[in-house]
């Protein structure tokens, strides 16, 4: 299904906001691919997290629908911004995850920074993230650091969260390598940025 115009949108939102019951399920039908191909191309995420996203967004919508206002613009562009703050928000909740649940020996290895005893390490690796979060580096490129922490090994994982697509396998693993080598050089700036500020 193509993405409905503008006064498709707002006829829509008028029946939704009349509680039509049929209206809600001709949210989904009509609202749900626009919103997932505009957020796996803008996030770089898979499928299934984009579509989850657009789920709760169209849910959340539906349940507050007075909420959105259509003189401030388009309900499928309001629908796919928070779609993408959910994705952006799941991806530095998992980031924050993965450090909490201490599998962050590699993020210390990376940065040149000796382990020490697990409540300083808890403490370092908070203040490390925060100072990621505040970093220049990207959503992309913050997944693809996730994926290096959790010791994952699959070059597919990697283009997926690249965006590679379907390339063939070659192609996809000389760009997860040049990714992989590029966040490791920046980890390792980034590491000495560190150190330095903290001595």
């Amino acid at each position: 299904m193509g993405i409905p115009t503008p006064d498709e949108e707002n006829a829509l939102h008028a029946r939704i906001l009349q509680k039509e019951s049929v209206a809600h399920s001709e949210a989904f039908e009509v609202l749900m691919d626009p919103i997932i191909a505009a957020v796996t191309r803008a996030r770089r995420c898979a499928y299934e997290e984009a579509r989850d996203a657009a789920i709760d967004a169209v849910i959340d919508y539906l349940e507050a629908p007075e909420r959105f206002d259509p003189q401030r613009g388009r309900l499928l562009a309001y629908l796919t911004q928070s779609a993408k703050n959910r994705v952006t928000d799941w991806q530095r909740s998992t980031f924050r995850r993965v450090l909490r649940e201490e599998k962050f020996g590699c993020l210390f290895e990376l940065l040149g920074m000796p382990p020490k005893d697990s409540l300083e390490n808890a403490l370092e690796a908070r203040r490390i993230v925060e100072r990621i979060e505040k970093s220049n580096l990207g959503v992309v490129d913050r997944a693809f650091l996730e994926l290096m922490l959790l010791g994952e090994r699959s070059t597919q994982r990697f283009g997926e969260v690249l965006g590679l697509g379907p390339l063939p396998a070659v192609d996809i693993q000389r760009e997860v390598k040049r990714n992989r080598d590029r966040i490791t050089k920046w980890l390792e700036r980034f590491g000495r940025e560190v150190i330095g500020v903290k001595s």
